[in-house]
Order: structure tokens, then C-alpha cells, then sequence
């Protein structure tokens, strides 16, 4: 029971942290981070591969499928905004 008391004090207060940290973070270092954020998500998405192929029971082959699913989701939707973000800052075309 101390166990689990103690690991929901660390993520509420990691939740606390992280929100004090993204909100603090000026608008010039969101793209950075962003594709930061997607190389970890990249490195997710290699654990849920392996634990998809890992098979152990069908539960754990499930659950591994739907994080595959999931963290190519992510990867994917991060660099479209990363690119469109981008896309903002070079020069139009002149005609």
C-alpha cells in the first residue's frame, strides 16, 4: 500500500512539474523540443515493437499491437506539426 501511495505522489507531482516547465517554455524553443519529443516517441515506438513481437501471451501481443498503433500516431502527427511549424519561418516566393 506504501508503495502505491508513494508512486501516485510522484506522478501527480510529476504532472505538477511538467506543466510548470512547458508553460515557462518561450515560443522560439517549441519547434526544438518538438522534435525532441519525436525522437522519443521514435524510441517508444521501438519498445512497442518489441514487446508486440515478444509474444509472451496474447494479452501482452494485444497490448503491444495497440501501442504500435499508438506511438506511430504519434511520431507521425509530431512531424506534421514540427514540418508545418517550420513552414512558418521560411520566406514566400516572390512573384
Amino acid at each position: 500500500m506504501d508503495a502505491l501511495i508513494a508512486g501516485i505522489t510522484i506522478f501527480v507531482l510529476s504532472i505538477f512539474v511538467g506543466f510548470e516547465i512547458i508553460t515557462k517554455i518561450p515560443p522560439t524553443l517549441h519547434t526544438p523540443l518538438m522534435s525532441g519529443s519525436n525522437a522519443i516517441s521514435g524510441i517508444t515506438l521501438v519498445g512497442a515493437i518489441l514487446s508486440a513481437g515478444a509474444q509472451h501471451t496474447l494479452v501482452t501481443a494485444t497490448l503491444g499491437g495497440v501501442a504500435v498503433v499508438f506511438a506511430t500516431i504519434n511520431v507521425v502527427g509530431g512531424f506534421m506539426v514540427t514540418n508545418r511549424m517550420l513552414e512558418m519561418f521560411k520566406k514566400k516566393p516572390s512573384s
